[in-house]
């Protein structure tokens, strides 16, 4: 499927950006375009449902900004909720947060919030070599880097080699395929049923820009 950027822009613009698109916006788009075209190269047949669930997932998770961004909360909050000493242990223990620290350390970064150093070490093994070169247990910060923050969430919701997801283990193709279109049931790979509606009135309008 060859995106006609030109005519995405435009219906977008209208469609969810209420008339004006800044610059970060584009540049956050650009971002989840120019990864989707690498892993899903134009002239092959690839589900549109995926990106627009993708874009969708962006423009809510990040306020509409299509930037990468930190979790909201200071040390405190962070340690309460995912330290080994805060309040929660067995989040904390889940996600892998065993050293004091971790909490606050490991809190959410990206497009879709990767939590924990469980998750930052999986992403780290999935994306550090060759193609970025990083290590994002040594590094959080990296994870909001645009194009590290754009490749976590392909990697998480659609995974390139497996097509299973690595967030919660459920993909974009356990609900988007021949005889499956359930874009509020796609929730479930980022955040279970929270604002499942109003996510999937997003991937409607991304996936009508797609078409246009």
């Amino acid at each position: 499927m060859k995106i006609d950027r030109n005519k995405f822009f435009a219906a977008v613009r209208v469609s969810l950006f209420g008339g004006t698109l800044y610059q970060g916006q584009v540049d956050g788009i650009e971002a989840i375009l120019d990864e989707w075209e690498v892993r899903r190269p134009p002239g092959l047949h690839h589900d549109p449902r995926h990106l627009a669930y993708m874009l969708a997932t962006v423009y809510h998770e990040v306020a509409r900004s299509m930037q990468p961004i930190r979790e909201w909360g200071d040390e405190r909050y962070f340690f309460r909720l995912y330290d080994i000493a805060g309040e929660r242990p067995g989040t904390a223990r889940h996600l892998g947060n065993l050293k004091p620290g971790d909490g606050a350390r490991f809190c959410g970064r990206g497009f879709v919030q990767l939590t924990g150093r469980r998750n930052y070490q999986r992403m780290t093994d999935l994306l550090g070599m060759p193609r970025f070169g990083l290590d994002l247990v040594a590094k959080p910060d990296a994870a909001l880097q645009l194009d590290v923050a754009t490749a976590i969430l392909f990697e998480g919701m659609l995974d390139a080699e497996s097509g299973f997801g690595d967030f919660t283990g459920l993909s974009l193709e356990d609900f988007f395929g021949v005889t499956k279109d359930d874009p509020v049931g796609a929730r479930q790979i980022i955040n279970g049923r929270d604002r499942a509606e109003l996510v999937a009135g997003y991937h409607r309008r991304f996936l009508a820009a797609l078409h246009v």
